[in-house]
């Protein structure tokens, strides 16, 4: 399962082999200045659009990059495993939705940041 780690300057998300390889992904670190917001979506699945390059499985799994206009999504997504959706800007990536047991001690985390700002 997808690895994230958050400290006072970055969001580190990593990833297991086997979702680099499925999912045509690596390790991305992300600034926290860039996280313009977190939630927790309730049906994460729901939250993934566009085309992809990776796994997608409907209803089951979401695990690569999406892309529609203008929009560009990094997802690692299992049904039924809490989820966090970073909303993010200045970075390759708009959207970051990703499957983690800690969703919700990380929102919290990124919600007390210094440089939360509304998205």
């Amino acid at each position: 399962m997808t690895h994230i780690d958050a400290d006072d300057e970055l969001v580190t998300i990593r990833f297991a082999r086997h979702e680099k390889v499925l999912g045509i992904l690596r390790d991305v670190t992300i600034p926290r200045a860039c996280v313009a917001a977190a939630t927790m979506p309730q049906r994460p699945l729901r939250e993934v659009r566009g085309w992809r390059v990776g796994l997608g499985l409907p209803g089951v799994i979401a695990l690569g990059t999406w892309r529609r206009r203008g929009r560009k999504q990094l997802v690692s997504v299992r049904r039924g495993a809490p989820a966090i959706h970073l909303w993010l800007r200045d970075t390759a990536y708009d959207e970051a939705i990703i499957s983690t047991p800690d969703a919700e001690r990380l929102r919290e985390t990124l919600h007390a940041s210094e440089h939360y700002a509304e998205h």
